[in-house]
């Protein structure tokens, strides 16, 4: 196996971990704890069942981690083909994004708090604290939505490395891109035109697979070898 399809394999296999573990704290843990509008029905789910958010917290922490590691390996990838794409595929994928989403855990862990029933809280009534507790999981959902901005910057530098690889289909490349665009609109929609955002995240939904089709690719094909790695191949 060249280095090449063993470095596309490493990316692929850090991409699909991504991709199973992410949707658990992004999606089913806020579908079975969040009711939309209702801060006391949220609170009371959350102490029933406070292991889940805490398996959500966990997620987010490990899939971003994965998300360090995954970056690096396909900027060894693909810093042949392009070193400043590469670099900003980077900057956009890990170096802003990461920290956003560390720190937005933080809201996360503030809502434990609320609803914990610890004394040093004892001083707010029920009704003050779910409230408190509803508001920090928003603010959460928020800082996903901020971060999703990043989540489709990535995508742009990543898919013009693949299209300009040689070693990866291209039509890959341009599925990438169509899907930063889908991130962006779904983003740009809900903070700026929130009236449209239903409309728009119908729409961007089917458009956020075009990241999988490479996830399957890297992991299973791996990549053509470079011509620079024929000889030693």
């Amino acid at each position: 196996m060249s280095s090449t399809q063993q470095q596309a394999r490493v990316a692929g296999f850090l991409y699909l971990l991504l991709a199973l573990i992410a949707p658990i704290g992004l999606l089913y843990v806020p579908g079975k704890l969040i009711v939309s509008g209702n801060a006391t029905a949220t609170a009371d789910n959350i102490r029933a069942s406070e292991w889940l958010l805490r398996i959500g917290i966990a997620s987010e922490l490990i899939h971003q981690t994965i998300a360090v590691f995954l970056v690096l390996a396909l900027y060894r990838l693909f810093k042949a083909v392009n070193e400043t794409h590469a670099k900003q595929m980077v900057i956009l994928g890990a170096l802003v994004s990461v920290p956003i989403m560390f720190v937005n855990v933080l809201n996360e862990i503030a809502a434990l708090v609320l609803v914990s029933g610890a004394d040093f809280i004892s001083v707010f009534e029920k009704p003050q604290l779910d409230a408190l507790a509803y508001l920090f999981l928003d603010l959460h959902n928020q800082g996903i939505i901020v971060v999703s901005i990043f989540w489709g910057l990535w995508l742009f530098p990543f898919g013009m490395l693949v299209i300009r690889s040689g070693f990866i289909p291209r039509v890959f490349g341009v599925l990438l891109m169509i899907a930063g665009v889908a991130y962006l609109a779904s983003s740009f929609a809900t903070l700026v035109l929130p009236r449209y955002a239903p409309l728009v995240e119908k729409v961007a939904m089917p458009l956020y697979f075009g990241e999988l089709p490479i996830i399957f690719w890297l992991l299973i094909w791996g990549a053509k070898t470079r011509p620079a790695d024929a000889p030693a191949a």
